[in-house]
Order: structure tokens, then C-alpha cells, then sequence
């Protein structure tokens, strides 16, 4: 299995990053974590193919996080002429926001018919759910967006990749973190506590409780991004890619 970062930022661009969109892929299937605003610039920018693309997960309802889908499905309909299936599963909520977006964005084009199956899934949190070949534990977090956060765990091919999402510190964080092969976790500062928001402070006070096998920081704001922490930890760059 493979992770890119194709975006690792926080909400406003911080230190150059774009919005958090993450690729997964294995033999069996390409996903995407998260579809933030600046994705499809991240993808024309790593050269990754929106049709590759089989399912899309999205924590949670905030422009930096989903944003970017009104654009990957335009894209899909009249510039790379898509024909495979996409699957977009997410928060409750969703599908309601998607149309909303993208009647903000391209007014009318929540109603063109597309020329591909696309379907709008709403995940029941805290329950796991499949997609052929792809497991998901959504948990419900700590994060107003709307419509009920999640962290997610993925699984596929026998290897899982979990994701904290925005959320300040809770114990729903232990079931997606525990022996997940990488555990991607939003470190926004380093030790300042602030609601809806993790620190890397209190993310190393429940290490122990959470047992990834490898844990990788990111979302960070300047405060984070202006401190040399590559020599104690793994840090998620732009562009970034890691075999699991």
C-alpha cells in the first residue's frame, strides 16, 4: 500500500500547503481521504489522476476538508470524461452540503445528470461500514462543522491507515489509532491547548493508549511549521509519499 500526501495543510494555506487530501492506494483500489478546497491544483501539481480515483472519504463538512469536490466532479463530467463509478462517503450531512456547494460554486450543476455512477453515501458514525474491497471505522469526534466529524480508519489489503481528522483530544481517537499501520494525526500546535483542535503535547500524553505502529503529523499552523521536528518525528509534507 501507498500514502501521498497530496495536502497536508491547515485551512489557510499555512507555510505554502495545500488543503488536506490524502491517496491511498493498493491493488485493489485508489482512494482519497479528504477532497479539500486546493485539491484538484494538488492533483494537476502530482500529476495523480482524478479518474484513477475509485472512493473518496470525508471526515468532516469544512472547506478545507470537502471543498474540493465540486470541482472533482465537474471535472469528471466535462473535462476528463469520466466513466468508472465514484463513491463518496462521508459524514451525515453530505450529501445535502455537496449540493449546496456546488450550487455556490457553478450555480445549476447539482442537477446536471452525470454521465457516470456517482454515489453520495452518509456513514452512521461510531459503525463500520465496506465498500468492496475497503473497510471504514468512522467515529464520531470533536469538531462543529455542521454535521457530525469523524475520524476514520481504513482498511485494505490487509493494511490500515487511520486519520484523526480536526478534532481536540477524545477517546474515540483509541479505536481508529490502535495497530493501525500509519495513524496520520492533526497536530495543530505544540503544546497550546485549544478547543476543536489537537496539540502535539497531548497527542504524545495518550501515545501509549493509542499504539499506532507509526504515527505522522500534520494540519500544522505556523507555530508548528516554524519548529524543527523531523529529527523526533515523522512530518507530513506536500507531495509527500510513504509505502505501508
Amino acid at each position: 500500500m501507498q500514502l501521498r500526501f497530496i495536502g497536508c495543510g491547515d485551512a489557510f494555506g499555512s507555510g505554502g500547503r495545500f488543503n488536506t487530501c490524502f491517496q491511498v492506494t493498493s491493488a485493489s483500489a485508489t482512494v482519497l481521504i479528504d477532497c479539500g478546497a486546493s485539491s484538484m491544483v494538488a492533483m494537476r501539481k502530482w500529476e495523480v489522476d482524478p479518474n484513477s480515483i475509485d472512493m473518496i472519504f470525508i471526515t468532516h463538512l469544512h472547506g478545507d476538508h470537502f471543498g474540493g469536490l465540486p470541482f472533482l466532479i465537474l471535472d469528471a463530467q466535462l473535462v476528463s470524461r469520466r466513466s468508472r463509478p465514484l463513491t463518496i462517503a462521508g459524514p451525515p450531512g453530505l450529501r445535502e452540503r455537496l449540493n449546496q456547494a456546488m450550487e455556490v460554486f457553478f450555480p445549476g450543476s447539482s442537477g446536471i445528470a452525470q454521465k457516470f455512477q456517482l454515489d453520495v453515501i452518509e456513514l452512521q458514525p461510531d459503525v463500520a461500514a465496506s465498500f468492496g474491497p475497503v473497510s471504514v471505522l468512522p467515529m464520531k469526534v470533536k469538531h462543529p462543522c455542521g454535521a457530525p466529524p469523524l475520524a476514520i480508519r481504513l482498511t485494505l489489503d490487509g493494511k490500515s491507515v487511520a486519520y484523526t481528522g480536526d478534532t481536540e483530544w477524545t477517546e474515540a481517537l483509541i479505536p481508529v489509532a490502535m495497530d493501525a499501520d500509519v495513524f496520520v494525526a492533526e497536530a495543530y500546535f505544540y503544546d497550546r491547548k485549544i478547543r476543536y483542535h489537537l496539540d502535539l503535547d497531548t497527542l504524545l500524553a495518550h501515545l501509549d493508549r493509542l499504539q499506532p505502529r507509526r504515527f505522522v503529523l500534520t494540519h500544522m499552523s505556523p507555530d508548528m511549521l516554524g519548529r524543527d521536528l523531523a529529527d523526533r518525528f515523522e512530518v507530513a509534507e506536500d507531495g509527500l509519499i510513504l509505502q505501508v
